[in-house]
């Protein structure tokens, strides 16, 4: 089966990591949807791809760990995708949770780079068990300390590790990691049809990110890939 993650939601449609934008992402149908967690300063849960909202507002200058959740409800990152989602504000992940149905496989990525979360792994653990999505997800982070984390706190759940760049054997870093990884995120411009074989010997899935253009698409899927992380999730509408 390939398994096909909508990046952030659907960014192109509304803005990344929010509400409107999961909404937009579940009406394509995908398999999957990726999306980011930080913690706020009173340990809330919170979606962002960004370790303060600068980019969105160029007002907030805080770290997203300065600022309490109340705080952030105050904060507005809709108006700079355009006038509709004037107001709108960053959502939890709990929000999530709460409208994706549960066939749906969740990619969360732990942001503890570069701002590092002391106690996000069971926050997110605490979270997940709540709604019930501790069997269906997949954990990832380029920190992988806080997989090593997750892992001793939950050895059954499936990690994915992430890479910004090729490193040589990245399949023998992973295993060399004594980490029951179960699936390899890499960055798509490095991806060939040697990488995925090699990982595939490992035993590893390979999911890459960020593919928007629908030949590369169906290269990677040539090459034997098990999915892939898109900004555009129309591109895979009905796989």
């Amino acid at each position: 089966m390939v398994l096909n993650f909508a990046h952030r939601g659907s960014l192109t449609e509304a803005p990344e990591n929010t509400i409107p934008s999961f909404e937009k992402a579940l009406a394509h149908q995908p398999k999957g949807m990726e999306l980011d967690v930080q913690l706020t300063k009173d340990q809330e849960l919170v979606i962002c791809h960004d370790a303060k909202l600068t980019r969105f507002n160029k007002n907030s200058k805080k770290m997203i760990q300065q600022l309490t959740w109340e705080e952030i409800q105050q904060i507005d990152i809709g108006s700079s995708f355009n006038e509709k989602y004037k107001g709108l504000h960053l959502c939890r992940l709990e929000d999530v949770l709460s409208i994706t149905p549960p066939e749906v496989i969740l990619n969360v990525e732990i942001k503890n780079i570069p701002v590092i979360y002391p106690g996000i792994e069971k926050r997110l653990l605490d979270c997940l068990e709540k709604y019930h999505r501790l069997d269906n997800v997949i954990i990832s982070s380029f920190d992988h300390m806080a997989l090593q984390n997750i892992s001793k706190l939950h050895p059954a759940l499936r990690l994915g590790m992430l890479f910004h760049y090729r490193i040589l054997n990245t399949w023998k870093y992973a295993q060399a990691s004594d980490l029951p990884i179960y699936s390899i995120h890499p960055n798509q411009v490095y991806v060939d049809q040697t990488f995925v074989q090699s990982c595939k010997e490992a035993r590893y899935l390979v999911y890459p990110y960020t593919v928007n253009d629908k030949d590369r698409y169906e290269q990677l899927l040539s090459y034997g890939v098990d999915g892939v992380f898109s900004n555009n999730p129309e591109i895979f509408q009905g796989q």
